[in-house]
């Protein structure tokens, strides 16, 4: 399993009481944690205010994780540098072994880690779809609702063929 967070903006008609400000990344707006499997599919999700920590976002994230899959199924759970050991002391006591991806300080912008690069991958097939390019929902539970559906309609496309037309090829 692997974990990461996005910052998304919020469009203008969000409530100012559901958004906050990444400051490392300078965007307003909201966070979306998302844990996925090692064929980038979603297990779970969490929708937060951009101003919340990462280690917030992976506390909960590994909650909904630990609630949603039977005990034992999950053992590693693989992070960035962004969420620090409370995280890896809080999967601990869901029998959750967190490892931090440490990135190679010689390799300028981004670069892809082994492994890491399934949630990014995921990131990248959500931001296809046009509702989740940028937070549009009022509720931050709803938003986490757009995640799973825009995941099942990639979870769709990968069992039907891939000559399945995408709204942009209409």
């Amino acid at each position: 399993m692997v974990l990461d967070t996005q910052s998304v903006r919020a469009a203008a008609g969000v409530p100012k009481a559901t958004t906050g400000r990444d400051a490392a990344k300078k965007v307003p707006g909201r966070k979306r944690g998302m844990a996925v499997d090692v064929l980038g599919l979603v297990i779970a999700v969490v929708v937060a205010a951009a101003s919340i920590h990462d280690n917030a976002i992976g506390n909960a994230l590994l909650d909904r994780v630990a609630a949603a899959t039977a005990p034992g199924s999950v053992r590693t759970a693989l992070v960035d540098q962004g969420f620090k050991n409370a995280v890896v002391a809080h999967g601990a006591t869901h029998g959750i072994n967190v490892k931090i991806v440490e990135r190679n300080a010689a390799e300028a912008g981004f670069v892809p880690q082994p492994k890491r690069w399934v949630v990014e991958q995921t990131y990248g097939t959500m931001s296809l779809h046009r509702r989740l390019v940028r937070d549009y929902e009022h509720d931050p539970a709803s938003s986490e609702s757009r995640v799973y559906w825009a995941m099942t309609d990639v979870m769709t496309r990968r069992l039907t063929s891939p000559s399945t037309p995408a709204w942009r090829d209409t």
